[in-house]
């Protein structure tokens, strides 16, 4: 009898876990009727206007390297000429977050982590295996990310109740690690009963190494790079620079910084920096509002800079001369706390993605040095002197997340924020030459439609008062304005459009004060530009138009995709600042190029781009061919940071 009673719960037990060894991430997946009208069959091609055919390319290379010949096995060795399985489906994320509603509040009873290496393995594809030697080489000495790791990101345990989005935020907050390229956080519904779940997570790696030489010009003059993003697997990132040969009174520099993550997203970081005889480097712990869920963030940061500087209005010494170099040497501490408060929610138990949010900043800067005093200044400035900064904040913020492709990558999984942020900041500050009052407001939002695009705006303006004469200084004013239109495709191609403004502009400012960027850097300028003479802007307006066709095209893991881009700068030297308008023509700049991207690598984006610019190059015919590593744009999260004062300073 106790037979009887043992067999069928042992037969149970077997099949649940032969169904759970068969289970694949697309079995939790439903199918997207978005696409439904795309999987249909095509017409036959017309014979007599034959095209460009991949297929049969990647075919007649596929039966070359058969051949027992050096060239074939070496192709066959290092190229992987399998057509990727494209996942479409799961665009819309709130669609996608009440797929697994009906197992909100079950209890967890078991979670399966599959991490993956970074190489030659799919979320979208569970056949894929490494092939090539390439790929065999590379995941042999890469480190897997730790399973305790990936623990330390999930928003759920065993043994406690699904809180509902659990599931999508883990999914979402694993891919936004470093050390993470792709996560699938699924249920398993083979064994799912009516109060309790098994979980299952599947990742896939980034390779962490970086490594890096670079010869400099100079004889002896190089730069090495070393660091690592996922250190020993558990997460630790490890950053190294060393440079040698300069012709300075210190030949030599070097910048580094490790980042440690502990339980709860809590992040410790150290850093250093000492270079052209300028050191500083500092400590800080903190722990930001990584979800709608967070209740608590927080940070505490020490650091202490002594810096050898040039004034951007200084005069330029003789040709042979050394510059006018002032020292500015301080220490700074700062410590933050907020908290968010849930909102009332009145749809039929769905939590309210609202949050209130309150939080407040005490900063100190105690200075040692004031290398921007003068007669007319004595306390020079505001920056330079000591002081104590205690600000309050207060804010409404929503968050939420769709799925979409082929905005920075070339095809992996992307997270895109959207929502609304509204924030008031007020405070103090105390200093030598008197307080000063804080304000500053700041809105923005974003919305975005797998059909027509993703719109993002923000407008914000902060200023300084003087409580002895009620004067106004050290204002800003800046606003943003980013426009993605819809994916296109054009049979293996996909294509997209961005255009972006950004108007940042001072008033009141200090004759010292300068913007951090003006039109020569990048992202936040002209791209590829090189000023003939000296461009000190105190206000300024940027817009930029950038076309990118991502094409099927593969070279040794790096995707290929063909760009196009016009940017526009107009700027105002004026000192004190002001409206943008009013100064000299604006700086423009078109170009073409070619973007490389290797998502399975730390350095996943290279650039080779050929620029004109009709006036203000340093090249006598406008024309520049350079090379860039950096996205020329950025999502803007809506979380709630620090309070603190927008930073101005100098360029």
């Amino acid at each position: 009898m106790l037979l009887g009673w043992l067999l069928p719960g042992t037969l149970a037990c077997a099949q649940a876990q032969t169904l759970e060894a068969e289970f694949t991430p697309r079995m939790a997946v439903p199918p997207d009727s978005l696409r439904a009208s795309e999987s249909t069959d095509s017409p036959p091609v017309d014979s007599l206007g034959r095209r460009f055919d991949e297929d049969r390319v990647r075919l007649s290379l596929q039966r070359y390297t058969r051949r027992k010949t050096i060239a074939g096995q070496a192709m066959q060795a290092f190229f992987r000429l399998t057509r990727p399985r494209e996942e479409d489906h799961g665009l819309d994320a709130v669609l996608l977050n009440r797929q697994f509603d009906p197992h909100n509040f079950k209890i967890v009873r078991r979670v399966t982590i599959h991490p993956f290496d970074a190489f030659g393995y799919s979320l979208n594809d569970s056949l894929r295996q490494p092939r090539t030697f390439l790929e065999k080489a590379g995941n042999a000495i890469h480190i897997r990310t730790a399973r305790s790791r990936i623990r330390q990101v999930l928003l759920f345990r065993p043994g406690r109740p699904l809180l509902p989005q659990a599931l999508a935020e883990s999914e979402r907050l694993l891919r936004q690690t470093d050390e993470i390229l792709d996560a699938r956080v699924l249920v398993n519904e083979a064994t799912a009963t009516r109060d309790s779940v098994d979980i299952v997570v599947y990742t896939t790696d980034v390779f962490s190494f970086t490594a890096g030489y670079e010869l400099r010009g100079g004889p002896g003059q190089a730069i090495y790079t070393l660091g690592d993003q996922n250190f020993l697997g558990l997460g630790h990132r490890l950053d190294n620079r060393y440079q040698t040969g300069r012709d300075l009174s210190q030949s030599w520099g070097y910048e580094g910084t490790y980042r440690v993550p502990f339980r709860n997203f809590v992040y410790a970081e150290g850093h250093y920096f000492n270079e052209f005889e300028s050191h500083s480097g500092g400590l800080s712990v903190r722990r930001d509002f990584y979800s709608p869920s967070a209740r608590w963030a927080g940070a505490y940061a020490a650091d202490a800079f002594n810096l050898r500087i040039v004034l951007p209005r200084d005069e330029a010494p003789p040709e042979g001369q050394e510059p006018n170099y002032r020292i500015r040497s301080y220490t700074s501490q700062s410590l933050w706390v907020g908290r968010a408060f849930r909102l009332r929610s009145y749809d039929l138990g769905y939590e309210n993605p609202g949050r209130l949010i309150v939080a407040g900043s005490v900063a100190h800067e105690e200075h040692a040095t004031n290398p921007t005093a003068t007669p007319e200044l004595p306390y020079g400035s505001p920056d330079d002197r000591t002081r104590t900064l205690v600000l309050g904040a207060v804010g409404y913020s929503v968050r939420r997340y769709y799925k979409d492709k082929y905005l920075f990558g070339f095809g992996r999984t992307e997270d895109v924020p959207a929502g609304t942020l509204l924030s008031l900041t007020a405070g103090w500050e105390t200093n030598p030459a008197g307080p000063r009052r804080y304000i500053e407001a700041k809105v923005a939002a974003a919305g975005y439609s797998e059909r027509q695009g993703y719109l993002y705006g923000s407008f914000s303006f902060g200023t300084f008062q003087r409580i002895q004469d009620g004067g106004w200084e050290q204002g800003l004013l800046s606003g943003q304005f980013l426009y993605f239109t819809r994916r296109y495709r054009m049979g293996n191609y996909q294509s997209r459009h961005l255009l972006t403004s950004r108007i940042t502009a001072g008033f009141n400012r200090y004759p010292a004060e300068l913007l951090l960027t003006g039109i020569n850097s990048n992202p936040d300028g002209v791209r590829g530009f090189q000023s003939a003479g000296r461009i000190l802007p105190t206000s300024r307006l940027l817009a930029n138009y950038e076309g990118t066709v991502y094409t099927p095209l593969s070279l040794l893991g790096f995707r290929v995709a063909v760009l196009a881009f016009a940017d526009m700068a107009i700027v105002n030297e004026r000192i004190g600042g002001g409206s943008p308008f009013g100064g000299d023509a604006p700086y423009t700049g078109f170009g073409l190029g070619l973007r490389f991207r290797n998502e399975l690598t730390v350095l996943r984006t290279f650039q080779i781009l050929l620029g004109y610019y009709p006036r203000g190059q340093l090249n006598p015919n406008g024309v520049r061919l350079f090379e860039t590593n950096r996205d020329s744009y950025r999502f803007s999260d809506f979380s709630f940071g620090q309070p603190s004062v927008v930073q101005y300073g100098f360029q």
